[in-house]
């Protein structure tokens, strides 16, 4: 295994999308479209290409199958110059796969197998190639059933041994209101958590972004917690302050990848020594350009791309004193 900045582990997809359609097919009807897309998808693979797009030496972590989209996820991730070494297998379990349905004002449609992505577990993980790296991002915890608590414990531990930093991103496909005992034992060795709102609904009980945050700081006072918004912007919250942003105005085509768009550019941001305020801007515009593309990642800007579209537009912000 070849020695990377960022280690993204977790959640491999094949995503099939059509181009917008004007309306879903009715029971026996052909609708043609200009075009179908075969793409990656999953936290971790969005995360790494995005990454890899910005210049950084990024590698996935995660499992596929012994198939032909197996193979197609392997491929593409070598094309954008993500390292593939730390991707496994399943003996029994087919790749994971969505089809992607996207329609004129209306939010996309979603058909999805998990395939492989339940195979994945701590025996999987190459701890070697972890404690070479200088980031370790976990993507879609809480929907890796073989990656519980215990297990993210450990591999986030012996990371924060390392002198590796930890970004904790989590996926809520089956909510339950004890959920953040699945969570806070983790927190400790957690630099960086990025929930979405809903998620952190889900995990705190509160609908206020402010609140959420500060339930996540009672379980680990060094932790940054960034909360994204969607269109409604992002929230970063440390023991210090509170930052609260706005979004960038861009034309939605498929809001498909925002999410780990906008994490990867924080992650860059943190390798970087920005601060806060500037990390938090970068990341903003990267995740905006994810949804300017059909797909998780053709959209994403580059560095200087973003860098450029920082300049020329302007972020609404709100940076706030506040101690716990």
């Amino acid at each position: 295994m070849g020695k990377v900045d960022v280690v993204c582990a977790g959640i491999l997809v094949t995503d099939i999308f059509s181009s917008i359609l004007p309306e879903l097919p009715k029971p026996g009807q052909l609708i043609l479209v200009d075009d179908i897309y075969l793409s990656t998808g999953g936290c971790a693979s969005n995360t790494a290409v995005s990454l890899s797009k910005l210049g950084v030496k990024s590698g996935a972590v995660g499992k596929i199958g012994k198939d032909l989209f197996g193979d197609f996820i392997v491929n593409y991730l070598k094309e954008k110059g993500v390292d593939t070494s730390g991707i496994s297998r399943s003996s029994d379990k087919a790749t994971s796969k969505t089809i992607v349905l996207l329609t004129f004002n209306e939010d996309r449609r979603f058909i999805h197998n998990f395939g492989a992505n339940a195979d994945f577990g701590l025996e999987d993980i190459d701890f070697d190639y972890i404690s070479q790296t200088k980031a370790l991002y976990i993507g879609g915890y809480l929907d890796l059933p073989r990656l519980n608590q215990a297990s993210v414990i450990k591999l986030l531990k012996f990371a924060r041994e390392k002198g590796v930093i930890t970004f904790l991103d989590v996926v809520v496909a089956h909510p339950h209101p004890e959920l953040i005992n699945e969570c806070k034992n983790a927190f400790p060795y957690v630099n960086y958590f990025l929930p979405n709102r809903d998620e952190a609904k889900i995990l705190t009980g509160e609908d206020d972004p402010r609140a959420q945050a500060e339930t996540f700081l009672k379980y680990n006072p060094e932790m940054t917690v960034v909360i994204t918004m969607g269109k409604e912007g992002s929230l970063v919250r440390t023991k210090e302050k509170i930052i609260q942003a706005k979004s960038y105005s861009v034309k939605v085509v498929d809001p498909s990848g925002g999410g780990d768009a906008f994490d990867a550019g924080f992650i860059f941001g943190v390798l970087e020594n920005w601060e806060l305020e500037e990390t938090l801007k970068f990341a903003s515009a990267l995740g905006a350009s994810a949804v300017t593309a059909i797909g998780c990642t053709p959209g994403v800007f580059t560095k200087d791309e973003a860098l450029k579209f920082i300049r020329e537009n302007k972020l609404e912000m709100e940076v706030i004193r506040a101690s716990l």
